[in-house]
């Protein structure tokens, strides 16, 4: 059985840099990523909000650069699904598709899924007018006519942010009252540029190369009607990608890993970062610098024990 000092689960900005720390502290370390490394951040046209690219950069770029710096360094990384953590009363074995390793510490940077809507149209169009980061994207809709779609807190903060920018922002509900918080509420309420769609949902979203249209059910009459904007914001969930986690580690009623300020877990020598982590911004800045912590944590335990 192949033995690490730290066994880094998740390829995104947070394990990414949790990855290059570790490795440039001389840790014997492995990452494991079971999709594209990079994370979610890949599936970005353009990231404009991360500190030292004035004029944007791809997510696909980003990521890649991000890996790139990791390896020079020398982390190994694989691709692979992570099937179980299991202590091994020294440390943790780490299953996979076909194998078990076993590591001192793990760094787990597993993220989240944004919920997505389900409708025809939305995978084809997700970049191309559908977007579910208003801060990542927002910028590029200046001075144009939006949509977000959900009621709750991150819908209408959402709302708030795109309304500094879009001409137009309309917020589409399946109910006829918010779930927001009340002083959200009000802050958007009493913005003339946001414009509120009741109880509705998005039954399609149409267009070839970008987002046309977007096709409006009204949950009570089962009328439909149609909406040009130029773009989408879906804002109905996250998923956290926990499921490695439960019954190993403390979690929040939504799934995500409750930490502290040094990302410790409720388990010694078990660390996280990024969106997957309780009270996350889920923004590339702060999963990198939540992925240098944790390699700094995992350091110190290490030397400690």
């Amino acid at each position: 059985m192949k033995e690490y000092e730290v066994v880094i689960i998740g390829g995104g900005p947070a394990g990414l840099t949790a990855g290059l720390y570790v490795s440039r502290y001389g840790l014997n370390t492995v990452l494991i990523e079971k999709g594209l490394f990079g994370g979610q951040i890949v599936n970005a046209s353009e990231v404009h909000n991360y500190p030292g690219f004035p004029n944007g950069v791809s997510g696909m770029e980003l990521g890649q650069l991000m890996y790139d710096q990791a390896a020079k360094f020398g982390l190994q990384a694989e691709t692979a699904e992570v099937t179980g953590i299991k202590s091994s009363g020294t440390g943790y074995d780490i299953s996979m598709d076909d194998e078990t390793i076993s590591t001192k510490t793990v760094i787990i940077a597993t993220g989240s899924n944004y919920r997505k809507m389900g409708v025809d149209g939305e995978a084809k169009l997700t970049g191309r007018g559908v977007s579910y980061c208003a801060t990542c994207d927002g910028f590029l809709f200046k001075n144009k006519e939006v949509a977000v779609v959900g009621g709750g807190d991150t819908a209408i903060t959402d709302a708030l942010e795109l309304s500094q920018h879009c001409k137009t922002v309309y917020v589409i509900h399946r109910r006829d009252q918010l779930r927001a918080s009340e002083i959200v509420q009000r802050a958007a309420f009493s913005i003339d540029r946001i414009k509120f769609i009741w109880n509705s949902v998005v039954a399609n979203l149409v267009g070839r190369e970008k987002l046309d249209e977007v096709i409006i059910q009204d949950v009570k009459t089962g009328k439909t009607s149609s909406l040009n904007v130029s773009g989408v914001f879906v804002a109905i969930g996250l998923i956290p990608n926990s499921g490695l986690c439960k019954g190993l580690l403390d979690l929040d009623e939504a799934g995500n890993i409750v930490s502290g300020e040094m990302m410790h877990t409720s388990v010694p020598g078990i660390f996280t970062a990024g969106d997957i982590r309780k009270n996350s911004a889920r923004q590339v800045a702060t999963a990198v610098g939540d992925g240098a912590t944790a390699a700094k944590s995992a350091f110190s335990y290490l030397k400690e024990s």
